[in-house]
């Protein structure tokens, strides 16, 4: 009979609270064979809250006998517990993003200290890949998100985690801007390739997106050959012409007026050039502004806010 994989519930030390009471950072995981190496991270941000939910289900599958064939995967599914507690994208008390607190240091902020827990735990096992668990606004279809191309020297990198993104089975975004202390760019400069998943709604578990992530993650394993082959992998449902193209991430148009925002486009629509994608209205209903597609491509999602005001973003694309 097959032997099972070694599955251990653990934490890690955060710190000592005022009342002596000890805070923990939980980590799972499960060892078949030493290699290939797969880390799921989640709750970095408090209020994104699926990502635990989805590493519960991979493990809920992993504990069957057959399903991990080899390989090792290790889970961070709540980074973030203090936010998470106070339902704050944040960590509470020093108002620090996590997400951008990384590699971390040991005598740093306290941000930076949990960030290094975080990231010399990742690094110290060498993985194959990286997978950071978001989630985004809240009518956002779902998505896998790569950074910037870092540029010379990590050409080889860069080109394993477009693959992994494309064995994903999602819409693939690039990302435009460099987030040099985020998890995702921090493994990349260490030659770890990682990528993002964007699962839809914040603060609540919409069981849709919990679906999408764990056939995304079933997708990988297969394709790390962690697991059974897959008969017919995931594919979320896309246009033809979309499917295995790299768009490019933008939040562009702003409004450029104050006013009530009412939607044209919806998420997962296709755009094409100068389309009419949402109107703005003043207080008496008189239309302040026609917003427009800035390009071709596709709609991530809205923006959670009904009122808006001139320089935000309202709305997310994925650009051809």
């Amino acid at each position: 009979m097959p032997q099972k994989p070694a599955i251990k519930y653990s934490f890690l030390k955060i710190l000592t609270g005022s009342d002596l009471s000890r805070r923990r950072l939980p980590l799972m995981s499960a060892k078949k064979s030493s290699r290939p190496v797969l880390w799921l991270t989640a709750c970095c941000h408090g209020d994104e809250v699926g990502g635990i939910v989805i590493i519960q289900e991979i493990f809920k599958k992993i504990r069957k006998n057959e399903y991990l064939k080899k390989g090792s995967v290790f889970a961070f599914p709540l980074m973030n517990p203090i936010g998470f507690e106070t339902q704050s994208r944040k960590i509470s008390f020093s108002e620090e993003d996590l997400n951008r607190s990384f590699p971390g240091n040991v005598k740093g902020s306290f941000g930076e200290r949990l960030a290094d827990i975080i990231f010399s735990s990742i690094t110290d096992t060498d993985p194959a890949l990286v997978i950071d668990l978001h989630n985004d606004w809240r009518r956002s279809i779902p998505y896998v998100l790569i950074d910037p191309a870092p540029g010379p020297g990590y050409e080889k990198v860069y080109r394993q985690c477009e693959i992994f993104a494309e064995n994903s089975g999602l819409l693939i975004i690039r990302d435009t801007e460099v987030l040099k202390k985020s998890l995702s760019h921090c493994l990349l400069m260490r030659k770890i390739p990682s990528i993002t998943l964007e699962l839809g709604e914040s603060f609540v578990i919409n069981e849709k997106n919990i679906e999408f992530g764990v056939k995304t993650i079933e997708n990988i394993l297969s394709y790390l050959k962690m697991t059974l082959t897959l008969k017919e992998p995931f594919q979320y449902t896309l246009p033809a012409d979309l499917r295995g193209k790299i768009l490019t991430y933008s939040f562009k148009p702003y409004s450029s007026t104050t006013g009530i925002i009412r939607f044209i486009a919806k998420p997962g629509d296709i755009i094409r050039k100068e389309q009419p994608i949402a109107k703005v209205y003043n207080t008496f209903g008189k239309l302040q502004e026609t917003m427009k597609s800035s390009g071709n491509g596709i709609v991530l999602g809205h923006c959670d806010s009904s009122v808006v005001f001139p320089g935000i973003p309202v709305m997310a694309f994925g650009l051809i």
